[in-house]
């Protein structure tokens, strides 16, 4: 192992030599090729030279062209470099039908009032679908009253806030951004590695083919090196970092035992971060830990993902503040309900008390007073009772915040009971805390009875031609005519105005069928809809959405909706909403 360090410090050695005096000897190397004005400028030097008896007069026209073609190409190299480098995205604009110079015409203050509004919002599913594809579509960053860190950060920020892993991954590793998202590089190896999954966490770094600049990604990329059996290339990344002044006494004694260099485990744990807390684990052959309230939440779930966590039947039942620890992991889902349970049936109590449940709580801490009640639910066989313990129980634990540690037992107990024995004034409770999420309907079903849900909808499935939708579009509309008693509704105006936005000729002795109410659609949305701001009405369309599922959103919103997405062509993501709200599903 001496070996290996000295082989690494040769090669920092060969390293730092580069760095000091690469300058001067790669000054007789050739000018670099992106530099095209001095490239340029060299080769007219050359030509003069060769060329005494020709000399061009300096105000000639070919001089003068020739100077603004160099200049021309010379800017549009720059701006062709520079617009390269302010593309980052997943997403390629014409999959959702949005464009590269979306952001263009937004201003940053608009832009960043929207965003405070968003993020105080619980955003629905379908919200957030839209916003992850507006955030991350390859698209020019804005220029306007916002910089590149500013909305970079805004990217970030929201990636966090939903989390959703996979999204980030494809995101950090397709822009090579790591450097530009440092905290939602952190975010994602952290929580792989909270679940006890390093080679996953590992495998995000062999992917990162830019120098890590940030410490603390450094430190895990140079310990999935010598996870990975890397050990000279880990010495010697970190050997650089050291010679930068890089100092970390506890993370460097965890390395030189995963080294080798020593075969003294440092028995030594930290909480700091769920790095130092796993090398803190996997140094020490004899780790034992016990949380506490204030471990955090990565932590516990490290150390329920590693089988590190206390045994429920090794837990004193005087030890009130690792019970209640218990019931927070429980609450987080790290211990099973009926573990939690198991304990709380291990305390003892009298006859009394068992009998008189309600005024025996008064005198007991919350924990013991919860296993009473559980213990009381267990041993009550008249339903209104049974009732009230579940109900009391369920209150005890929402309480204190931690409401989940009673969800699977509290549906086992309340479907033991026969719902005709329900007292009237236990129906809600008991009905809503059965209540199971419908699942969501996606089967399309053709009705030609109604407009919106007839055959037409599957042209916006790609599944129809103009020529084919056209005709029967106009078929369907003769048959409505006729009949006096059909009712044109809004969804049926949607369709049709989307068909016409697409250029589906409808003929005009239909123009009486519907009127339009252009004034339907917010002021500041056709302001942006008129300066060519797609990002921000887009945006906004997003801040209208909210919390709602777009099929529960009422009519008149959904108008504006649509008909926003038809004046900025925005066909495809248009479609896909359209195929949420118009059809009858099954």
């Amino acid at each position: 192992m001496k070996n290996l360090k000295l082989l690494s410090r040769k090669y920092l050695s060969i390293i730092l030599f580069s760095l000091f005096f690469g300058d001067s000897l790669q000054s007789q190397e050739p000018i670099d090729i992106w530099n095209v004005e001095e490239k340029k400028t060299v080769k007219s030097k050359s030509i003069d030279e060769n060329n005494e008896n020709n000399e061009i007069p300096k105000n000639s026209i070919y001089e003068m062209q020739s100077k603004s073609a160099n200049e021309l190409n010379i800017e549009e190299t720059k701006t062709l470099l520079s617009k390269e480098i302010k593309i980052i995205g997943l997403y390629d604009p014409a999959e959702n039908g949005l464009d590269i110079n979306m952001w263009s015409n937004s201003n940053g203050d608009q832009i960043l009032n929207i965003f405070k509004r968003i993020n105080k919002m619980d955003l629905s599913k379908d919200a957030s679908e839209i916003l992850d594809i507006l955030l991350l579509t390859n698209a020019y960053y804005p220029e306007l009253n916002i910089s590149k860190e500013q909305f970079l950060e805004l990217k970030s920020n929201w990636l966090i806030k939903n989390s959703n892993f996979q999204l980030i991954e494809n995101y950090l590793i397709k822009n090579q951004i790591i450097n530009e998202h440092t905290k939602l590089t952190k975010l994602l190896v952290d929580d792989y590695l909270s679940k006890s999954e390093i080679k996953k966490a590992c495998e995000v770094f062999s992917k990162i083919k830019v120098s890590i600049q940030d410490d603390y990604l450094s430190k895990f990329n140079i310990y999935c090196l010598i996870n990975n059996n890397k050990k000279e290339e880990a010495q010697l990344i970190l050997d650089l970092k050291k010679e930068l002044g890089f100092e970390d006494t506890f993370y460097e004694n965890k390395i030189n035992f995963l080294m080798g260099y020593t075969n003294q485990p440092n028995i030594e744990v930290s909480e700091n971060t769920i790095l130092d807390f796993h090398l803190s684990h996997r140094t020490n052959p004899k780790f034992s830990f016990k949380p506490k309230d204030s471990t955090s939440e990565q932590i516990w779930k490290y150390l329920s993902s590693s089988n590190l966590l206390d045994n429920i039947n090794d837990i004193e039942l005087t030890d009130i503040d690792r019970i209640r620890s218990v019931e927070k992991a429980t609450h987080e889902k790290h211990y099973e309900e009926k573990e939690l349970f198991e304990l709380y049936k291990r305390f003892q109590f009298n006859i009394n008390q068992l009998l008189n449940i309600k005024e025996s709580t008064k005198v007991l801490s919350a924990i013991e007073s919860r296993a009473l009640i559980y213990q009381g639910i267990l041993i009550t066989t008249e339903v209104e009772n049974k009732l009230l313990l579940i109900n009391a129980l369920k209150n005890s634990f929402k309480n204190e915040d931690i409401e989940n540690a009673f969800d699977v037992e509290l549906r086992a107990f309340l479907k033991e009971i026969n719902k005709e024995e329900v007292p009237s004034n236990f129906t809600s409770f008991y009905n809503n805390s059965l209540k199971e999420k419908k699942t969501e309907q996606t089967k399309i079903k053709i009705n030609n009875k109604v407009l919106h849900q007839s055959k037409l909808i599957n042209y916006f499935k790609g599944e129809v031609t103009e020529k084919k939708v056209s005709k029967d579009l106009n078929d369907l509309l003769k048959k409505i005519k006729k009949d006096k008693k059909y009712f044109f509704s809004k969804k049926d105006i949607i369709l049709v105005e989307s068909f016409k936005s697409d250029g589906i000729k409808v003929s005009e002795k239909f123009n009486d069928l519907y009127e339009v109410d252009e004034s339907e659609i917010p002021s500041d949305i056709q302001i942006f809809i008129n300066s060519g701001d797609m990002a921000v009405a887009m945006l906004r369309i997003v801040e209208v959405i909210g919390q709602d599922d777009l099929k529960n959103i009422d009519v008149d919103t959904l108008y504006f909706i649509i008909s926003t997405l038809n004046q900025l062509d925005v066909d495809a993501l248009r479609n896909k909403i359209l195929l949420k709200v118009l059809p009858l599903k099954v």
